[in-house]
């Protein structure tokens, strides 16, 4: 029986141990068992970034097509519009043009002194010796005709000192700048000096429209 026992344990230890044998297998000439080569994954990212290329261009198309499209409202729009923006520039200037004369008219109006406050301020200074005979008020100045009574000589002598007040005369200087004696003259009838003086306005700058 332990003859037995031992025989059994001798088969099982010799069952365990391989049997050695030499390998003579050729590796290079065996055929590839890899599953997924690495050019798969070359092959792959190529493609990936070769697609991301052409989404990226589309949508530049895209874009650039959108973009002609609103240009091409837009100028559209402008083509519409413009009869109507170069009737109101027409409109703008001929407004100019029409606000500049009316400003003109309305500087010359305001200028030209009021006949009733003038003939007050004439008077408000006028020698006892000094008589109005007429006057005519124009654009560029009034003027004035006065008789001088006195003599000859004192006649000569109250024009001239009139023609110094109505250059100093405070209230005269708001629309008259100067004041020139025109002519002297002596009224065969009366015997007195017929004087004419003229004051000149002040220049007045009309205004124009701002462009």
């Amino acid at each position: 029986m332990f003859s037995f026992l031992k025989k059994k344990t001798e088969a099982s230890g010799s069952d365990a141990a391989p049997a050695w044998h030499p390998n003579f297998r050729n590796f290079k000439e065996l055929p590839d068992t890899k599953t997924v080569r690495t050019a798969f994954f070359v092959n792959g990212a190529a493609m990936a970034l070769v697609s991301a290329l052409l989404l990226w261009f589309a949508y530049q198309e895209y874009q650039i097509r959108e973009l002609r499209r609103e240009i091409a409202d837009w100028q559209s729009q402008i083509d519409r519009d413009r009869p109507g923006s170069e009737q109101a520039v027409a409109l703008f200037k001929k407004f100019q043009a029409e606000e500049g004369r009316v400003e003109e008219i309305n500087a010359f109006v305001t200028s030209t002194p009021v006949v009733s406050d003038l003939l007050i301020e004439v008077g408000r200074g006028l020698p006892r010796f000094i008589a109005i005979d007429g006057f005519d008020l124009r654009s560029t100045g009034m003027r004035l005709v006065a008789s001088v009574h006195g003599t000859p000589d004192a006649a000569s002598g109250h024009a001239s000192e009139y023609l110094a007040q109505l250059r100093g005369q405070e209230a005269l200087k708001r629309w008259f700048e100067d004041a020139a004696l025109l002519n002297v003259n002596r009224n065969p009838q009366t015997g007195q000096l017929t004087v004419e003086y003229f004051l000149k306005s002040k220049a007045t700058t009309p205004k124009t429209g701002k462009k």
